[in-house]
């Protein structure tokens, strides 16, 4: 464990910066059971990011054959919830019948709207080696008056994000547009998630957005007179033109978009409406919500 990770507290650590960085959130440690993610948005003092509320780094972990994730159904609503991956693989299945093995540089968009329930486990064949699961789980707040469409399943795979060299650095834009690129990605509001591989000293010019913050994956940065650490996430400033430096080989993700109202979250429920929150809990509970064709025998209880 580093020096950095053993100075958390229970809640996220949240420093005050200066220039161009507003806040640097250093993500605390959940157990999801069998592996744990570090869990960056909400934070205490920052509930979204543009349409962002949720984002969560899963690993890198490491685990034997024979074991893997496995998370059972489990419920969202006025969501879509966005996962990515650097390495490994995951089968995701949903109560609209979707079965769709999400593999590195593929996205799976799913829209929960006005209600979606879905698991995430690995394949026999994966769990059959040893094998690492490395990525991205983020969660998009919905507009409040698309909050309850029908909920939808969409999947892109990596050759159909586009790419491009910014200088001599890789840059996928996963969703939005930047650096003169378009995601095919579905978005529901002004929306922008890109990311980059650099090497050491090299240079990148970060994307505008209205809100934006860049996270490091792997690796460290350096933004103005900011060092950004490993798995830690900055706030980024309104400022135009902010350009950061990798301090070694790194890879970030920068994230943004048109500034939300605030939302209210219980679990795995976001809403605009307290009342909807309490709905969807109630719902869970008396089991009114769609089960999952081929996995209908499991699900995760609403906690306590």
């Amino acid at each position: 464990m580093s020096n950095l990770e053993e100075s958390l507290t229970a809640d996220c650590r949240i420093e005050q910066a200066c220039g161009a960085i507003e806040l640097v959130i250093v993500p605390r440690k959940k157990d999801l059971g069998g592996f744990s993610v570090r869990r960056v948005l909400p934070a205490k003092e920052r509930q979204m990011v543009g349409p962002w509320i949720f984002f969560d780094h899963m690993g890198p972990a490491h685990f034997a054959a024979g074991d893997g994730i496995n998370v059972r159904p489990h419920p969202h609503v006025n969501l879509a919830t966005v996962t990515y991956l650097f390495e490994g693989e995951i089968l995701h299945r949903d109560s609209l019948g979707s079965v769709q093995p999400i593999k590195p540089g593929d996205i799976n968009l799913m829209v929960a709207g006005k209600g979606i329930v879905h698991s995430e486990r690995e394949r026999p064949e994966v769990t059959a080696t040893d094998h690492t699961l490395d990525g991205l789980q983020l969660w998009l707040a919905l507009p409040e008056d698309q909050e309850e469409i029908e909920p939808m399943f969409l999947h892109y795979p990596a050759d159909s994000i586009p790419a491009t060299d910014v200088d001599g650095v890789a840059v996928r834009v996963i969703m939005g547009t930047a650096y003169g690129l378009t995601s095919p990605v579905k978005v529901f509001a002004d929306t922008l998630y890109v990311e980059a591989h650099l090497q050491r000293d090299q240079t990148l010019t970060l994307p505008v957005a209205q809100e934006r913050a860049l996270y490091v994956a792997k690796g460290s940065v350096k933004a103005r007179d900011t060092e950004i650490p490993e798995f830690a996430m900055a706030v980024l400033g309104s400022d135009p033109g902010v350009e950061i430096v990798a301090r070694e080989e790194t890879r970030i993700a920068v994230i943004g978009g048109e500034p939300f109202s605030p939302r209210h979250m219980s679990w795995n429920f976001v809403s605009s409406r307290a009342e909807r929150v309490a709905q969807a809990r109630d719902d869970w509970k008396a089991g009114r919500f769609p089960l999952i064709p081929g996995d209908d025998e499991e699900f995760i209880p609403f906690p306590g």
